[in-house]
């Protein structure tokens, strides 16, 4: 009746391992608006194919912006760091997953062991082995081979809480890759727009340059007439100097963003180098989608919401411990005094049994871990609930700048348009003798500050573009 007895008591295991403590995972509820407030009156002109773009940095037409981004992926380093993060989660859900089936283990070997002394009698034991006795001492010789398996039934669902919770750190560091990916594209598209606006203030201000070089020869040829005064020609040297201080920082700029380039798509700096190139200033019109969308496509809120579902998983696991422990195991083998009897029937073993461990008394230590894992709980709902917050605030952000720039690049285009005319009619005065120099050098500095401020506001609304593609979880693909 040994055998059916057994049985039973594994069915019953297998029916208890049907239940899981602690609480199921719910995904709490988090501070949304049905809409965007910035976004009211504001209706971009986008066609409906660009609302599904998984490239998102093609929308803004530069072909060599196009190609590294491609490098991005395969080369950079943080997210070569991230990928491997979320292989060595997915390593420690087959971990844990692992617990869940029986441990099978196979040992054999063989022993001689013997007190010393002269020779004896020579007994069979009842097991197989021979054990010489009599005179001084005896010796013994035993072969064995055994397969052995444990197996701790889940009956109370902690290693499911344990393999429930290593999958949501999974998916957590999938959407930490994600997150990885989008910042690194960002900053590169970032970088790209900041060393093409540096490229067009490099032409502006070597163009600026030479115009200044022409105004003091000009001013030098009226001064040794005598027609001007030695001020005239000192001022229009500080103005020329000034250009060139601005063109030698505009250069240092440029190989400042060309080196964190390189380090972006994996190459170092010395070695990289990006031609200057035409500049595409136009920025992508980009349709807002509402709040609830935006929890479906930002990775850093898919991350927060699967460590909320992690944390929850662990309350299961620390009240778990409340619960006695059980452990089934057994084995068969062969025990035998010669190598070629071991696997004789006649010199089998066998056994299996149950055993059970509960604790009686830790000191309250089992009740403080299982209000640590609520606490724990507690914290990544806050953390959740503030990264949605924040993240409809950089939308918010992001939705203001752009209707703000794209007034402002209309007004600056305006600006210079009228700037460069003023200097143009200043600069013909001037040589017919029928201004001062002062006129020349306040059209000339307006035109310039005018010219400059165009090139930054066409560089803010493609970085103002790229951040507010991130801040809507990188382009408008549903997760």
């Amino acid at each position: 009746m040994t055998q059916p007895r057994t049985a039973l008591a594994l069915l019953a295991c297998a029916a208890l391992a049907g239940c899981a403590v602690g609480p199921n995972y719910a995904r709490p509820s988090a501070p949304i608006s049905p809409a965007y407030k910035e976004a009211e009156g504001w209706s971009p002109a986008a066609p409906a194919d660009a609302l599904d773009r998984g490239d998102w940095w093609t929308l803004f037409g530069d072909p060599g912006l196009d190609g590294l981004e491609t490098r991005v992926k395969v080369s950079n380093q943080n997210i070569a760091a991230a990928e491997a993060a979320y292989r060595q989660a997915r390593a420690l859900v087959s971990e844990q997953r692992a617990a869940l089936f029986p441990t099978v283990s196979l040992t054999g070997g063989g022993t001689r062991s013997g007190n010393g002394g002269g020779g004896g009698t020579t007994v069979i034991n009842p097991d197989g082995t021979t054990t010489t006795t009599g005179g001084a001492g005896g010796s013994r010789t035993t072969y064995r081979a055994s397969l052995g398996a444990t197996w701790e039934p889940d009956v109370w669902g902690r290693i499911r809480r344990a393999v429930e919770g290593a999958k949501a750190s999974a998916q957590a560091s999938d959407a930490d890759l994600a997150n990885a990916t989008l910042s690194a594209q960002g900053e590169l598209a970032a970088d790209y727009f900041g060393l093409r606006e540096t490229d067009a203030e490099l032409a502006l201000d070597q163009a600026t340059v030479e115009g200044y070089r022409r105004t003091v020869q000009i001013t030098r040829n009226r001064f040794n007439a005598g027609t001007i005064a030695h001020s005239d020609l000192l001022q229009a040297q500080t103005q020329l100097s000034n250009a060139q201080a601005d063109l030698a920082g505009a250069q240092r700029q440029r190989a400042t963003y060309e080196h964190a380039i390189a380090v972006l798509v994996g190459e170092a700096p010395g070695s990289f180098a990006l031609a200057a190139a035409a500049w595409t200033a136009d920025a992508p019109a980009i349709p807002p989608g509402v709040p609830s969308t935006l929890l479906q496509r930002r990775p850093d809120i898919a991350a927060a919401e699967r460590r909320m579902a992690d944390a929850n998983a662990q309350i299961g696991v620390a009240r778990a411990a409340y619960f006695p422990t059980l452990t089934l195991n057994g084995s068969y083998g062969f025990a035998a005094s010669s190598l070629g009897a071991l696997f004789n029937a006649s010199n089998s073993l066998w056994s299996y049994g149950l055993s059970a461990a509960e604790t009686l008394f830790d000191g309250g230590a089992r009740q403080a871990r299982v209000k640590g894992a609520r606490a724990a709980y507690d914290q990544t709902v806050a953390q959740y609930r503030q990264t949605v917050l924040t993240a409809l605030q950089d939308v918010e952000d992001q939705l203001v700048a752009s209707r703000v720039l794209d007034t402002q690049y209309a007004l600056r285009r305006e600006a210079s348009t009228a700037a460069d005319a003023a200097e143009a009619m200043v600069n013909n005065r001037y040589q017919a003798g029928q201004v001062s120099y002062v006129e020349v050098f306040t059209a000339q500095t307006a035109a310039y500050a005018a010219r400059r401020a165009l090139a930054q506001a066409q560089a803010q609304r493609q970085t103002t573009a790229v951040a507010l593609i991130q801040a809507l979880g990188g382009g408008w693909r549903s997760r």
